[in-house]
This record gives C-alpha cells, sequence and structure tokens, in this order.
C-alpha cells in the first residue's frame, strides 16, 4: 500500500515537471505578446536627445528681441529696506526695465493660507543673504550687470539668528513677527499611549540624531524665459517637476486669469523636490517681460543657484523607543526640530513627512511625533527625498 503511493507520487512529480516544462515557454510567449511594457526593455524618451546634445533646456531657449535678466540680491541676513534708488539703472543705455517691491501688488505666497508669508520681491524687510531686492532687463549680460551696480539700497540691519534651538529661545529677535518663538509650523501627532507602552517595555532607549542642510546642487543652475503676447497671455519656461504648481501662483501674484498663465514643460537637469513649487525668479521673469512687453531670459550663476534655490532642511531629532524582549517596537516618542530658513515654502509638508517615513517602517501601537520648523535667517528650506535623514 505504501509503495502504491510512493509510485503514484513519483508519477504526479514527474507528470508536473513534464507540464511545466511545456507550459513555461508557452505561457511566456502569450505574456509577452499580451502585455506591452512587462518583460520589454523601456528605454527613457528623452535619453537620446540628451546623448546627441539635442535636448534644450530653459538657458538655450532663444526668443526674438529677447532681454536678459538679472537679480540685485541681500547682502544682509536680516534687514529693514529703508529705500531702493533705481534712478541711475533706469538711465542706463540699454536698460528696458527695473522693478522692485514697490513694483508688485505687495502679495504674499505661501503652500498654505495660513503660511502667507513670503513676498517674491519683498517691501519691507530682507530675511536672508541672496533675497531678491531689485531686478533689471537689458539688451546684453553686461548692461544688465552694471544696471545692477546702479542701484542703491539703504538697509536698517537687524539681529539675525542661524541655529533654530537659539531661534525658540527666549528673547530670540522675530524673524516673522506673526510667529512667537520663530515656530513656523507644529506637526502633533499622537496615537495609543506612549507612557503605556514604554512602562511595558523590555528595554528603553533614547537616541538623538543631527543631519547637516543640503543643497540639491542640481546640474542645471536654475533658469526661466518669460514672454505675454498682444492678447496679454504669459508663456514660461523653467525647470519644474509640476506645471500647475507654477501656474496658479504666477497668476495669483500677477493677478492674471489662470488659463492666461502657460507653464511650459522643458528638459531639466535635475529635481530631487526643489523644483516643485514656485520660486521667486519665476515671477520676477514673468514680471519684466510684462513690463518691457519683450521676452527675457534669467539664468542663475552657479553662486546664485546655491544660495537662492530651495535647500534641504537640517535636522536634531530625539527618538525614544521601547522594545519587548524580542526586539518589536511597543512605543516610540519623536521629536523633531528642523531649520526652515526664512520662508515656508512646502515646509509645512515637510514638517510631517519624518513621521510617516518612521510610520510606514515600524508597526507600532503606540507612537507620538512632534515636529517643529523652525524661521532662521537661511536660505528657503523644502521638500527634499529623504525626509527625517539622521
Amino acid at each position: 500500500h505504501t509503495r502504491g503511493i510512493s509510485s503514484i507520487e513519483s508519477f504526479a512529480q514527474r507528470r508536473n515537471w513534464a507540464l511545466g516544462a511545456i507550459l513555461k515557454p508557452l505561457l511566456r510567449k502569450i505574456a509577452m505578446k499580451t502585455y506591452d511594457y512587462i518583460g520589454k526593455r523601456m528605454p527613457r524618451v528623452d535619453s537620446r536627445a540628451k546623448v546627441t546634445g539635442e535636448a534644450r533646456f530653459t538657458a538655450d531657449l532663444q526668443l526674438p528681441r529677447m532681454l536678459v535678466g538679472k537679480i540685485l540680491r541681500s547682502p544682509c541676513p536680516h534687514a529693514r529696506i529703508l529705500n531702493i534708488d533705481t534712478s541711475k539703472a533706469r538711465c542706463l543705455p540699454g536698460v528696458k526695465a527695473v522693478i522692485t517691491g514697490q513694483d508688485t501688488h505687495g502679495d504674499k505666497w505661501g503652500v498654505f493660507r495660513y503660511t502667507l508669508d513670503q513676498q517674491f520681491l519683498p517691501t519691507e524687510k530682507v530675511r536672508y543673504v541672496g533675497e531678491e531686492v531689485a531686478a533689471v532687463a537689458a539688451v546684453d549680460e553686461e548692461t544688465a550687470q552694471e544696471a545692477l551696480e546702479h542701484i542703491t539700497v539703504d538697509y536698517d540691519v537687524l539681529p539675525a539668528v542661524f541655529d533654530p534651538m537659539e531661534a525658540m529661545a527666549p528673547g530670540a529677535p522675530l524673524i516673522h513677527e506673526d510667529f512667537p518663538q520663530n515656530i513656523n509650523i507644529h506637526v502633533p501627532i499622537n496615537v495609543g499611549d506612549v507612557e503605556k507602552g514604554l512602562a511595558k517595555a523590555h528595554l528603553v532607549r533614547e537616541d538623538t540624531f543631527m543631519a547637516s542642510e543640503e543643497s540639491y546642487f542640481q546640474g542645471e543652475p536654475y533658469a526661466v524665459v518669460a514672454s505675454f503676447d498682444l492678447d496679454g497671455n504669459l508663456e514660461i519656461w523653467m525647470p519644474n517637476a509640476g506645471p500647475h504648481m507654477k501656474a496658479k501662483p504666477l497668476s495669483n501674484a500677477l493677478r492674471m486669469p489662470l488659463n492666461k498663465v502657460h507653464v511650459r514643460k522643458i528638459a531639466i537637469g535635475g529635481a530631487f523636490g526643489g523644483r516643485s513649487e514656485i520660486a521667486p525668479g519665476d515671477f520676477i521673469c514673468a514680471l519684466l517681460a510684462q513690463k518691457t512687453r519683450r521676452p527675457v531670459k534669467i539664468v542663475y550663476t552657479r553662486e546664485e543657484n546655491s544660495i537662492a534655490t530651495r535647500q534641504g532642511h537640517a535636522t536634531i531629532t530625539t527618538i525614544k523607543t521601547g522594545v519587548d524582549k524580542t526586539g518589536r517596537v511597543l512605543a516610540r516618542d519623536v521629536t523633531c526640530y528642523m531649520d526652515g530658513g526664512a520662508y515656508s515654502s512646502t515646509g509645512p509638508i515637510a514638517t510631517s513627512v519624518p513621521f510617516l517615513c518612521m510610520e510606514q517602517a515600524y508597526k507600532m501601537e503606540h507612537v507620538r511625533y512632534n515636529g517643529y520648523r523652525i524661521y532662521t535667517n537661511k536660505p528657503i528650506r523644502g521638500m527634499i527625498r529623504v525626509h527625517g535623514r539622521g
């Protein structure tokens, strides 16, 4: 009886092997015919253009009668703007437009309504070295650069703070008067009972991790080209990871109908989260084009690209973890301080992401997270891959 069962099992195994040998190649052929992408090589659609040099980036664009735009930046980390004299720059031959915050509607931008804190051209204060103060459009780069040298700005220098923990301390200079202790955003998340979970833990460990701020440093320096047609439609090119995230803020800042703002997608040399939202250079280039009724191109220098574009947050994170005897995480208490720089940008979203990354990696019944984004007199921090790195 036992020998008979063994024979049947042996036959079944041989039969399954034989069927597998026949069916697997057949199924593979069917799959290859059925699916357009699975199991097939998928080359990038832009690879050939980039390898051959045919791909056009924003700085490569050339439009008829195009002017060169340049931006005057603050040498002060924190100061009130007392006066800006642009009279000499306006008189320089070849200069077609000079703009300051007084040429704007004075509106503030922010990802959320409660974080409207940034003027693309400030009218009252500068809050970091490199912040945009004025801009010119001229017939060539040399003339535009000379025009910047003819603009005089009077500053009342204010105390500055560069460390997030010092910025929260009593008596620290307020970077934005409406935000006590320079706390831009606080994200509290509390699930379960952390104290109860830690009390049940076999081992409790507390660690503090620090991560430095970092520049995205894309291969392509930031560049913008803007042009208006005779019907008042704006056509604008810049490195971007989401055209609609640029179009809406531009329409608001320029007070134009949204259907008249056309953000064009173009090849970009890196993003990493730093080119997701509107940048002051986008607005400034568009305003210069609107004033001159001619196309305008602004190309950042490598220095400008390092100090005047979005950067990654520096973080100070304390994590208290309780585990059972098997090492399973029972409870975790996380406090994260993020150096947000001078303005909100996408920082309120970024403040939540460290919790999401941690919560998705572990299954925990008891978890508490307090994320604080702090204003400092540094360039603006925004979204970047791997938030909460330690």
